[in-house]
């Protein structure tokens, strides 16, 4: 029998033999090349390797599943447009070995949980849908049919449909996305959180009320023509490594580049370019020319003392900062914005910033002296209780230097997941808009639901209250995606029914409900034959380019379904009603883009277009200058709150990051190459001096305590490693510590978890 409730839904307190080496003087070059292909190789052998690398992010070849960030839109680099993370993605995905029927037999829930996340995902692609019956220890195959019949039976008992939540990942194709969306809005709700609700909230929300659109303004060549380019929060090395090539062509037209982060991340330092050989050696490309290291959400503090610094050179010098012509005609609430700034003294906020005030006048004076500024950011803005207010503050700082709207300068929220902007697009959103609903209405001829449904953090707590019970999720690893992970597991084992579609073996199969399904899916590499023949699907990169991605490996089991085709399959069974077509629909994913271009903006001539080499971008009001979607009619300026968290006496501020090993809750290895940690994951990085005061030693074993609103939550065994890091920060890996992060402990606004702004308390482990 099955003992659910104490199945782990934390990763094991285990440590594996940490080793401590040099950090790095440069990131990518040899050794990023050598990790690459050793992870590709090891999975799927040399031939079937070379064959994966040579499609990777071609024009006609397919997407990677890891990061959206775009592909140029001219030459691409022969066997080489990726980086060393998506090497490793794609690795994941074409992997020779397999989860089979067998597999499960032999292997119990309970005992694939005292895995490793890391020993979990390296088990290999599930083959078989499989089905774990109530009080069961082992999943046990069933068919297609028996699956869907099961969905359709537990979605019609419910009281109503927003008992149901329909959960999306990034990595889900357009195709899929749209067809997800209808058939959760032909049920009856709204429920369709997705992993922006937990990254890039707080971007859509704050760019929305500022500029009228929740995405980035940006075109990859827009780096090639800025004179300045200003990151913060974000570590691209590791996690969006192909955006260090953009900031080396920056570098090399003339443009300067500030970096704004509580931890010196060599990829934003040193670059060795790994599409050119001669680059290989010697000692790399600097990139940062100014590194502000601010204490964790001290990021709305510095940029007030930036403006106000601005402010008294633009009073002593009139039209010598600001642009006025551009604040004129296109912005609105200057005044009250710039009244604002004087309620602050740099005084009382410069300690929040934990920095110097003269590096703070040289990177005021960067921004002073240029007009074509790009700032990308990425989590480490996002993910705060005042997160919004970090956006909202990025782009006052563009809008009175009149930077959007043209070459070389705007807002570029750097996106994790492939897909997720698009899935996005394609209507996968708890708040839709009432013009998109009224669309989805006249083609498919059903009334759509309008009440909100829940996002990440309202759908967990709704299963803990046993108002939701049933739970879908079209790809990802939710239990460790998700904050408060004791709070979460308990309320996915409140469900009557989990439901995961999947590629890989991941922990979220492994804390469920009474009964549970996994349905293996195709993967981007892999072929996809349908009724008509071949198909390909679509995706969104990061700055607004759709364009096609096409597999062409086997499918690892024939046993697979594509995600189209399990979403109609789970249509079919449950819509008794629907006038759609489902079948039709995913015999040819041409049927589909023809309902998507009739019902979303943009995608005039779908077909058409996606078929044309390297897609084509959607409008984009801020890019072009064009503010009316917002509720003024122009470029908002926005008044907004530095952090509020005072920390007591004994308490850090932690922020939850990724290894160089890992991309979002997939972890590809046990090295953070890049930091000098091998071989381990349970660390805490730590200011030398808060050690000292704590009467902490390098290589300590401590356990970490969160306090919010009087509950504590504790996470054992991490080791203590002194690092480059403000004091009163500390910072520690995912999902080891989101058991710290708590469930209602979110950004105003967004409702992203506030997971890089915990309040800690550290003591030796006894």
């Amino acid at each position: 029998m099955s003992t659910q409730k104490n199945t782990k839904a934390q990763p094991p307190e285990k440590l594996t033999g940490i080793e401590l080496t040099d950090i790095p003087k440069s990131a990518v070059g040899t050794k990023a090349i050598a990790s690459a292909l050793n992870h590709v190789f090891t999975e799927t052998g040399v031939a079937r390797g070379i064959g994966l690398l040579k499609n990777l992010n071609q024009t006609y070849g397919f997407d990677c599943p890891g990061c959206a960030w775009p592909d140029p839109d001219e030459k691409r680099a022969f066997l080489a447009e990726y980086c060393e993370n998506g090497a490793k993605a794609i690795a994941e995905e074409a992997t020779k070995n397999k989860v089979s029927p067998m597999f499960f037999s032999t292997h119990s829930v309970d005992e694939l949980a005292e895995l490793s996340d890391y020993e979990i995902g390296k088990s290999g692609r599930i083959t078989h849908p499989m089905l774990l019956q109530p009080g069961a220890s082992h999943y046990e195959e069933i068919s297609w049919d028996e699956a869907f019949q099961l969905i359709g039976e537990e979605l019609n008992s419910l009281n109503s449909p927003d008992e149901a939540i329909f959960y999306t990942s990034g990595r889900t194709s357009n195709e899929a996305a749209y067809l997800y969306q209808l058939f959760v809005r032909q049920f009856g709700t709204n429920n369709l959180p997705d992993c922006s609700n937990m990254c890039h909230e707080s971007s859509g929300s704050g760019l929305a009320e500022t500029l009228g659109i929740g995405k980035g303004s940006v075109t990859l060549d827009d780096f090639n023509h800025a004179d300045l380019v200003i990151v913060m929060g974000q570590n691209p090395g590791t996690n969006h490594p192909r955006m260090l090539s953009a900031l080396s062509e920056t570098k090399k037209n003339g443009g300067k580049i500030i970096t704004v982060n509580p931890l010196p991340e060599v990829g934003l330092l040193n670059y060795k370019d790994p599409q050119n050989p001669l680059k290989w050696i010697g000692k790399g490309q600097d990139l940062t020319d100014l590194f502000l290291q601010v204490k964790i959400n001290g990021d709305v503090a510095l940029l007030k003392i930036i403006l106000k610094l601005m402010k008294e050179k633009e009073e002593e010098q009139p039209n010598s900062v600001f642009n006025h012509e551009f604040i004129q005609e296109y912005t609105d609430g200057f005044e009250a914005f710039i009244a604002d700034l004087d309620n602050y003294t740099i005084d009382e906020l410069l300690p929040q910033t934990g920095l110097k005030l003269p590096e703070i006048k040289k990177a005021t004076q960067l921004i002073m002296n240029n007009d074509n500024i790009i700032i990308c950011w990425a989590m480490g803005l996002t993910q705060h209780k005042n997160a919004v207010d970090n956006i909202r503050e990025v782009v006052n700082l563009l809008l009175v230097k009149g930077s959007i709207g043209k070459k070389g300068a705007g807002t570029c929220p750097v996106r994790g997941h492939s897909n997720v902007q698009g899935d996005r697009t394609m209507g996968i959103w708890e708040k839709p808009k009432e013009v998109f609903l009224q669309a989805l209405e006249k083609e498919f001829e059903f009334n759509a639901p309008r009440k909100h449904g829940y996002d990440v953090v309202h759908a967990i707590q709704a299963m803990h209250a046993e108002k939701a019970k049933v739970f879908i999720g079209m790809g990802g690893n939710f239990i460790s995606a998700t904050p408060d992970t004791e709070y979460t597991a308990e309320a996915l084992r409140n469900c009557s029914l989990t439901v995961h579609v999947s590629t890989k073996l991941n922990r979220s199969h492994l804390i469920h409900g009474k009964r549970a399904l996994i349905l293996p899916c195709l993967g981007r590499s892999e072929q996809d034959h349908q009724a008509s023949g071949p198909q390909f699907v679509s995706v969104e990169n990061s700055m607004g380019v759709v364009h096609q991605s096409s597999g062409h490996l086997s499918p690892c089991s024939p046993a697979l379904l594509s995600e189209p085709a399990i979403v109609a399959g789970m249509a079919a069974a449950t819509l008794k009603n629907s006038k759609v077509n489902w079948s039709h629909l995913v015999s040819n994913y041409d049927f589909i883009r023809e309902k998507i271009e009739a019902t979303i903006a943009g995608f005039d001539n779908y077909n058409e277009r996606v078929r044309q080499k390297g897609g084509f971008y959607l409008p984009n009001n801020a890019r072009a200058k064009d503010f009316k979607p917002t509720h003024t009619g122009k470029a908002n300026f926005t008044i907004n709150q530095p952090s509020d968290i005072a920390l007591q006496e004994g308490e850090f501020i932690l922020m939850t990051i990724r290894t160089h090993d890992q991309y979002n809750t997939t972890i590809y290895g046990l090295n953070d190459r890049y930091r000098g940690v091998l071989n381990e994951r349970r660390v805490l990085f730590m200011n030398s001096e808060d050690m000292k005061d704590l009467g902490l030693s390098k290589m300590d074993l401590v356990d970490l305590t969160s306090h919010f609103e009087g509950t504590k939550r504790t996470a054992a065994k991490f080791l203590v490693i002194p690092y480059s890091i403000p004091r009163q920060c500390t910072a520690t890996y995912f999902p080891e510590a989101n058991v710290l992060v708590p469930i209602r402990s979110t950004a105003r606004i967004s409702n992203t978890p506030a997971s890089k702004g915990v309040v800690i308390t550290i003591a030796k482990h006894k």
